[in-house]
């Protein structure tokens, strides 16, 4: 095995009380029938959550969790075995070792996948401490903060009736092993905060969230940033105590910055996770090389951004995370892989193998997802448009990753009528198919931005955090849906 610090072994003692040698006779236990070309894997989870939840001026909550658990897995070729149990021992990964062995036939030997090796070091989320087991006094300075929050909500308008706040942390500790001399410990941090707002007037209630979340230590939660975080989410409640109902119609649309970088991710980043393509089901199977996108479209997906939500320093398989440029000036260039995937279509993996924790497999996921900038500017995108509609907060949203068709909720929007947002919007849906609206961007701004970090990733039954974003962008074409 590689060890990547000179104190992995003493991470591994201290918080699963094991050794690098323990985690080495498990994978030869894992691979005892010899077999040319199988792979396997170890992967170990510690997880330990803390969460305050503060509603109208009253502590709610203080509640405290914890996961420990381990899995084992064996592939061949397209054959997996796979076991996991709860308690993260000697005895009970040996047992899934021989559990995964034993749940495949090994017929044909298969070509083993290589990884991207250890060459490659991340720091990318650095603690001095763990983010939870707060002591007294920092309770109390989070109770605080809690209520100093939702004043700030209320203070922006009398209209605001109910407001809920919640400061979560989790800290998290991995080791992901594998046949291929990899042995990796990874400390992952998580903090952050959400609110939601309720306003009221005449009997009409609209409600509003917003949220905020990196892997950092106790600094990340600053008050201001909070405080902004809160009048946000108070603005657009109160917003839609006013918006109307938009025409149905096609019509160009403007996404802002941030948050509808949504739509990248749904409607076109898990079409370009390597499962999907291996198999041949995605729109974009097939196609590396050809034009996909509009030639102002440039897509990424970067695990190795500091300190961000989506952020690892070795994936679930241990790969090292890396910067994928997925689709470049509108060309497809490439998918994001674990090794499996990567193994079946020969390539290297990517550093986009994950799990949501220990009871699952991995599979190949994004982690930052975003489109890169351009050159127009936001006022420049919307004073081009005679009548359309302006996206401001997006909700959630469908996708049909084989054909790429779409439906996405619009929390917020405004019309553009002459080059000028005028009306709030709410209630409208949008319409299409990724790989066609790709095609019509047209514009691209100058601001790009990923969203504050309220981002979860669900697939095939499992949530991992991510990030998206892109700039504000314009495309044309799009059918809106809603009522009159």
């Amino acid at each position: 095995m590689t060890l990547l610090s000179a104190t992995l072994d003493h991470d591994l003692r201290r918080e699963f009380r094991l050794t690098s040698s323990d985690i080495e006779s498990v994978i030869s236990d894992a691979l005892a029938f010899r077999t040319p070309g199988a792979f396997a894997q170890v992967f170990l989870q510690k997880k330990r959550s803390e969460q305050f939840t503060w509603q109208n001026g009253l502590l709610l909550s203080a509640a405290s969790s914890s996961v420990k658990g381990c899995h084992v897995r064996v592939v061949n070729g397209d054959q997996t075995g796979f076991a996991s149990s709860d308690e993260a021992n000697l005895t009970n990964l040996r047992g899934c070792a021989k559990k995964a062995r034993k749940s495949l036939q090994f017929a044909e030997p298969a070509v083993a996948p290589k990884g991207m090796g250890t060459d490659i070091r991340h720091d990318l989320y650095p603690v001095t401490r763990a983010t939870i087991s707060l002591n007294d006094t920092e309770r109390s300075e989070r109770i605080a903060m809690c209520a100093a929050i939702e004043k700030a909500a209320r203070d922006y308008d009398p209209r605001i009736v109910n407001v809920t706040v919640s400061i979560f942390a989790t800290d998290e500790y991995i080791v992901a092993a594998n046949s291929l001399d990899n042995l990796v410990f990874d400390k992952r941090p998580m903090i952050g905060f959400n609110v939601s707002c309720v306003a009221e007037e005449d009997g009409r209630r609209e409600q509003s969230y917003k949220a905020s979340a990196t892997r950092a230590g106790h600094a990340f939660i600053q008050l201001e940033k909070a405080r902004e975080c809160a009048v946000a989410s108070a603005k657009i409640a109160v917003t839609l105590l006013s918006a109307q109902r938009v025409k149905p119609g096609v019509m160009d649309v403007v996404f802002s910055n941030g948050w509808s970088g949504v739509v990248v991710h749904e409607a076109i980043g898990h079409g370009l996770e390597g499962d999907f393509n291996r198999k041949g089901t995605s729109a974009f199977s097939g196609r590396i090389g050809q034009q996909v996108a509009s030639p102002l479209v440039t897509i990424i997906d970067d695990g190795s951004m500091f300190g961000e939500r989506g952020s690892l320093n070795y994936d679930d398989e241990g790969q090292p995370t890396k910067k994928t440029v997925l689709i470049e000036n509108g060309i497809l260039k490439g998918y994001m892989h674990d090794m499996v995937s990567a193994n079946a279509m020969g390539v290297k993996p990517t550093g986009n193998g994950r799990v949501e924790d220990y009871s699952s497999q991995q599979l190949p996921r994004m982690t930052n997802t975003y489109m890169a900038g351009g050159e127009s500017t936001p006022d420049e995108i919307i004073a081009e448009v005679k009548y359309g509609l302006y996206v401001s907060d997006m909700g959630g949203g469908q996708v049909d990753i084989t054909s790429g068709d779409f439906v996405y909720d619009v929390t917020l929007g405004y019309l553009i009528e002459n080059g000028k947002l005028t009306t709030p919007i709410k209630g409208a849906a949008l319409i299409g198919n990724g790989p066609e609206a790709l095609k019509h961007v047209v514009r691209v701004g100058n601001d790009p931005s990923l969203d504050s970090g309220t981002a979860v990733c669900g697939k095939s039954g499992q949530s991992v955090p991510v990030r998206c974003g892109m700039p504000t962008i314009r495309i044309n074409n799009v059918t809106v849906g809603g009522a009159e």
